[in-house]
């Protein structure tokens, strides 16, 4: 029988390379064993996913690397999920996210969200193609802390701006912190169109993430 250790330093271990039939076993384990979701997420899959960002940022991992550790992360939490909505466990908050009309790519922003979702955030995924009227009406539905826009071409880069000035017309644009990202992106553009946020991969997003949303609420009167 595998002991809660080995669980939590195979999770890790397994996480890293991406090996999801193992990463999911090993949470079954634990689970069998009693351990508390919360525990294989904090202290086995969030760290494996930190050091997977940190290995990215280093020039040692590359994109494939991420999507896979990513994947293996996302089995995990897909059983881990439930569990930890009926624990109770605090999110550190709401983020919608969508590519922008006119672009259909969604490997970058499926991996976003899966470091947003190990990182705690609660993701509400629009898909591509999001109209700006769709993601007004998200936001008034969800009502999020951030809201994240993906460009992965740069003719549909624009789009920034035209789902910003929706933003605005429905009165709604400081209600919410608005980040952008995408292959062709830059923090030139992301400052032109007036977004608050801007990052290069998944792993700087959540940082950037969790700064914004930290800046927001110190400012909020308690």
């Amino acid at each position: 029988m595998t002991s809660p250790e080995e669980v939590l330093q195979g999770l890790y271990d397994e996480t890293l390379v991406g090996n999801a039939p193992r990463v999911l076993e090993l949470t079954e384990e634990g689970l069998a064993l009693g351990m508390e979701p919360q525990t294989l997420l904090f202290d086995a899959l969030i760290p494996s996913l930190e050091e997977v960002g940190a290995r990215f940022e280093r020039g040692d991992f590359f994109v494939p690397e991420m999507l896979i550790a990513g994947k293996a992360m996302a089995g995990a939490m897909e059983r881990l999920r439930p569990l930890l909505a009926e624990t109770g466990v605090e999110t550190v908050g709401k983020f919608v996210m969508g590519t922008v009309k006119g672009d259909v790519h969604d490997i970058g922003k499926n991996l976003v969200n899966i470091m947003l979702e190990g990182a705690g955030f609660e993701v509400i995924d629009l898909g591509v193609q999001v109209a700006p009227e769709k993601f007004v009406a998200a936001i008034e539905e969800h009502q999020p802390d951030i809201v994240g826009f993906s460009a992965f071409l740069t003719t549909t880069m624009p789009m920034f701006k035209a789902n910003l000035n929706a933003l605005e017309k429905a009165g709604i644009r400081d209600q919410v912190i608005v980040m952008v990202g995408g292959a062709p992106v830059t923090q030139e553009y992301a400052d032109a169109v007036g977004a608050d946020g801007y990052a290069a991969d998944a792993s700087a997003t959540v940082k950037r993430a969790k700064d914004l949303l930290s800046q927001k609420r110190a400012k909020v009167p308690a």
